[in-house]
Order: structure tokens, then sequence, then C-alpha cells
């Protein structure tokens, strides 16, 4: 097939924390070999793979800053800022960029986005598609409740707008349902899947990445914790200066010559991407890491009088304990981190560390990739959208322990590639059950390694998109030009 045309695509957000509708325009330019436009805020570089490509050109709007206001005043200025950026979705759409043959858009948001496609789809003699991520007003219900007004008000503009589109994409079947028995729109479900980046990270990238991440990984925010106190050596002895200077070393691997080991007695690492919004109640986590604390204290007889330098010193000592350290990183950006960040300096834990980050589109897969564990705190606004993130660990051989709601089990199958929980103790209790005897006894955490792996390598997104994406796009861009 040779190329046709364009393809726009519209995210009213930061195109580099928007993964999916990054991996859609690499698709429309590699798959359907169309020239892509993307129309989005800037803020986060895309992946490389996004910038390199030279069919992809991306338009950068400046985004629409409320400065600190009371939440009433908040209220009676968010029509003005949608008006301000249904006019600037507008110059870009229908004038900075060359006209597509059809506008791919994200939802949510979808005030203004949704009415500005549609007007420019019908100025540019355009078609246009929705991708249904979630429902927007059931994201503005989370704060403002579902009877507020202005929740039914976005609403009636959310199924309004959404049935003017050409076609539309949804990411699982309970969404695909919903969109047709009350919305009346016919959905095609494009399920999340990994693209080949994301893979089981070697031995050589883990060491390297964690030499990258060295400085961040082993200095903690406040005192010093469980994992800040230093190098502890292949054999679980400590490292003397002079070996330091032969040796590349990080918390949990060490390299002599051309030989790299993970050590022994490492810390297990927990990762849990998040973009810190309500619908991710971090606190279920903080509560799963107090309570793995202290039953790990008690089974071991210990009391809370043993000072966290007995610990220390211990592992130094090459010490071996039933149950290991645990360090939890926690990725990204958003609005409630520096609320939780403080509450995790106040925690009072031994055998617990925590660690927040954001890493580069690059780093982000091999970190997934180099880790033990993956926990999931997304619960949906909705209930109808699944965890893309979780689809991401997967790609990596990661298994994942996840908050349960109504459709996640499309996603997660429990003792295959994951487990389930429904409050901190249960997640207290799954990571004691699977973290026992780590790093070489801990036989469920390996099968669910193999079924995340399984599940992985099962589909790409390459291979979903054409299957289920480009007919769509083909069928929707062939009847708007006859």
């Amino acid at each position: 097939m040779g190329r046709r045309g364009r393809a726009a695509v519209v995210v009213l957000g930061d195109i580099g924390r928007s993964p999916r509708m990054q991996y859609h325009a690499l698709s429309l330019a590699r798959q359907a070999f169309l020239e892509v436009d993307i129309v989005a805020y800037g803020g986060t570089d895309p992946h490389s793979v996004v910038l390199e490509n030279p069919s992809i050109h991306i338009h950068k709007m400046s985004p629409i800053v409320l400065p600190g206001l009371p939440k009433m005043l908040r209220l009676l200025v968010l029509p003005f800022k949608a008006l301000v950026q249904f006019l600037l979705l507008l110059w870009f759409l229908c004038v900075r960029i060359p006209p597509p043959d059809v506008f791919i858009v994200q939802n949510p948001p979808s005030i203004p986005t949704l009415v500005a496609v549609k007007f420019a789809s019908w100025l540019r003699r355009s078609s246009f598609i929705i991708d249904w991520h979630n429902f927007g007003y059931t994201l503005l219900g989370l704060s403002l409740g579902r009877s507020n007004i202005l929740v039914k008000t976005y609403y009636w503009f959310e199924k309004h707008y959404g049935k003017k589109a050409n076609g539309s994409f949804c990411v699982t079947k309970a969404m695909q349902h919903e969109l047709a028995q009350n919305w009346g729109i016919k959905a095609t479900v494009l399920y999340d899947q990994p693209p080949e980046f994301f893979h089981p990270a070697s031995l050589e990238e883990r060491h390297e990445l964690f030499c990258r991440l060295g400085d961040v990984l082993s200095c903690s925010r406040e005192i010093r914790d469980c994992v800040s106190f230093g190098n502890v050596g292949r054999d679980g002895s400590a490292v003397s200066h002079t070996e330091e200077s032969y040796d590349s070393n990080t918390l949990f691997s060490s390299k002599i010559g051309d030989e790299i080991f993970l050590k022994p007695n490492r810390p297990a690492l927990v990762v849990s991407s998040t973009s810190w919004t309500a619908d991710e109640d971090f606190s279920m986590l903080l509560g799963a890491a107090v309570m793995y604390d202290r039953r790990v204290a008690a089974a071991l007889n210990e009391d809370d009088s043993v000072p966290q330098e007995t610990l220390w010193m211990d592992i130094y000592n090459g010490k071996q304990y039933p149950y290991p350290r645990l360090l939890f990183i926690i990725t990204g950006k958003g609005p409630e981190r520096e609320k939780y960040e403080e509450k995790i300096k106040k925690l009072n834990l031994k055998r617990v560390a925590f660690r927040t980050m954001w890493l580069s589109a690059e780093d982000y897969p091999l970190l997934l990739g180099s880790v033990d564990l993956g926990v999931c705190l997304h619960t949906s606004s909705s209930g109808l959208d699944l965890p893309m993130k979780v689809v991401d660990m997967f790609g990596c051989g990661l298994p994942v322990c996840a908050v349960s709601f109504s459709c996640i089990e499309e996603l997660v199958k429990v003792d295959i590639n994951g487990l389930l929980f429904s409050s901190s103790s249960e997640l207290a209790d799954e990571l004691l059950m699977l973290f026992k005897g780590f790093p070489d006894e801990c036989d469920t955490l390996k099968s669910l390694r193999n079924g995340a792996l399984a599940t992985g390598y099962t589909k790409r997104w390459a291979t979903e998109w054409e299957q289920h994406a480009l007919p769509l796009i083909n069928q929707v861009i062939s009847s708007h030009n006859s």
C-alpha cells in the first residue's frame, strides 16, 4: 500500500505521558504509511522512536495553567479555560497543520476536545475517530460528585459529540458494551498491548540502569533507611574501598571484570507507576508497607527497640533473613505526589524504603524489565478501563499485584500472571507470600513471572493495531472520501 495522505493525532495533554497515542502515531506512520501530525501539549519528551520517525511531526501547544485559586473560583474559571483551549485547538487543527484524512482524538478529556475536533473535521472535510480511554464525566465526578450540574453537563457533551464521530476505539469489552447499550455508539475494542521496546532486561542492562540510578536509589529523603547504608559484596560481605576501585557496585548488582552478579542479599525491588491522581489510593500501598514491616519483625520475634543500625550491620555482614528488605520505586508525575511524599517521610520503617522518581521514556521500560514485582493501584473512575501500566509490566515479564475492580480480570489472571487485592492487609499478605525466601526460593513469584512473560509475548501493539485498528481507519477514510 503506498502512502495515501495524512492523519492527525490529537491529545489535550502531555504527549510524553500519553503512550497509547504515541503508539497510534507510530502505527499510522509505519503500518498505514501516513504522514502523522501530533497536536498536543509539550512538557515530557515522547519515546525516541517517535521523535526520530521522519513521518511524525509534533506540534506543541502551550498548556493553559490556572493559578492557585479556591475551589469555588476554580469552578467559575473552568468555562473560560475551556473556551481558550477550544480556540487554541481550532487554530492548530484548522491552520497550523495540513488537512488530514482522519483525526484520531484521545478521550478524555472531552471538553473542549471533541467539540473542537468535530468542528475542525467538518471545516477540513476530514473524518474523525475517538479513542475512548475512559469517560471524562466519571473523572470529573471523582472531585465534584456524579450529581453535580457540571458533571451532568459534561456527560451530555461527551455523549452528544461522541455519537458524531465516524468511528470509535475503546480499551475493554465492558466499555464496548456500555457504549453500545447506553450511548448508542459502536466501538471497536483495541486492547492496550506492549510495543517491542518493553521486554525483560538483560543482566547487563539491569546493571547499567542500577548504576545510572544509583544516587537516587541509595539516598533517602530523610534519615538513612534500610537501603541507604552502603554496598554489600557478592558474597554478602562488606565491600572494601580497594575492591570498589576495581568493581562496579550497586545496591543490587556487582561487576567484576566482565562478569555481572546479582547480590544474594539485595532488596526485593517493587515498582508502581502512577499519575498521582484520585483514582489511585496510595494510602493502600503505604498501609501494606507498614504491615509488611511489622509482620516481618513479628516473624523474627523482634521488638520495636531493635535499632535500625542493627539491621544495617546484619545485612552488611552477610546475615540472611527469610524475608527481604523491600524497595518501592514509585514513578510518575501528578497532583498528589507531594502529599504522599510527606506521608512517606513520616513512616518509621526498618525493612521497607520508598523512592519517587520520573524516568525517561527509554529508562522506564528498562526499569520494568529489571524489578521483581509490579503493584497497580488503578481503580478506574468508570470501572470500564484497564491500566496500561499493567500491560507494559507484562511486556517486560513482570508479575503484578493489582487492586481488584469490575473488569480487571480481562487483563490480570489470578495465579497465572498476577494477584488481586482489595485492602492493605491483603496486599501485605501477598508481599509476604511472594517474597519469602527471596531471591532463590520464591516458587510462586517465579510461576507468576512465567505467566507474565507468556501474556506479554502473546500479542504486541503492532499486531493488535493491524488486526483491529487499521481496518477501521481504512474504512473510515474510504467512506469519507467516496
